[in-house]
């Protein structure tokens, strides 16, 4: 006897994507303004900008769940989407870390990233779980880790440097250098290292926020991860080039057109 399949859609309130993309804009303005709350008193013109940059995050998910409509947002994409609600959160932490009226290293922040990152462990297998893992589901996934990267770099930038940023830039100079270079558009192979390389940029920025871990061991911590980010990039980019080479030379250069 075949079972009838169970419904895993999230409940009609959260089923359209506007209405999602909507609550989340509210949901960050709403975490920025609890931030702006436990640093009171605060600049006005901190504050503004804080509240500005804070929905920020919501532009990727726009860009990433227009797949989605006019069908409806999965279980899993709810989940994707709290790393953007933190997201916004450490947006609004990291300009009033960088203005001074936010102490960059503390538990409720460390807390924070910590429960961001975890969503990421929870996505894929919920995905799979209610049938609904594919190519947009992966998509939103993957930019909502880079848009989260580039928050935590740069609030790892007010502790070790600004150099931080370049973990949380790379990923978006290499989508930029594939406008000039077709070859970077090619599509990667899974690759295990690719996966546990970009894993540990997480963690290695979480080390920056952690008061209990000395500046300079998470200083020697980021450094490594970002020493592994340029390899991981770099060996994605030279395979790359080489299949588009390989493909040169075995099409015909009067039939190759692009």
């Amino acid at each position: 006897m075949t079972l009838p399949r169970r419904d895993f859609s999230p409940p009609r309130v959260l089923h359209r994507v506007g209405t999602v993309l909507a609550l989340l804009v509210l949901g960050q303005l709403a975490a920025a303004s609890a931030v702006l709350l436990l640093a009171a008193p605060v600049q006005v013109l901190l504050a503004v900008v804080a509240l500005l940059c804070a929905p920020a995050p919501a532009l990727v998910a726009a860009a990433t769940l227009r797949p989605r409509s006019p069908g409806g947002v999965t279980v899993a994409d709810l989940l994707t989407l709290l790393r953007h609600l933190a997201a916004g959160a450490l947006a609004a932490s990291a300009v009033l870390a960088l203005g001074g009226e936010l102490p960059p290293r503390s538990w409720p922040l460390a807390l924070l990233v910590g429960a961001a990152l975890a969503t990421d462990a929870l996505d894929g297998p919920v995905a799979r779980r209610t049938r609904t893992a594919g190519p947009v589901g992966a998509r939103i996934d993957m930019e909502a880790d880079a848009a989260l990267v580039l928050v935590l770099s740069l609030l790892a930038a007010v502790v070790v440097g600004p150099w931080s940023l370049a973990i949380g830039l790379m990923r978006y100079a290499y989508v930029a250098a594939s406008w000039v270079r077709l070859a970077f558009r090619r599509p990667l192979a899974f690759s295990q290292l690719r996966r546990v390389i970009g894993g540990f940029q997480g963690v290695a920025l979480l080390t920056a926020v952690v008061p209990v871990v000395p500046a300079p061991v998470a200083t020697a911590v980021i450094a490594l991860a970002l020493g592994l980010l340029i390899v991981s990039f770099g060996r994605d980019a030279i395979g790359q080039e080489r299949e588009e080479r390989r493909d040169q030379q075995q099409d015909p250069p009067l039939t190759r057109r692009r």
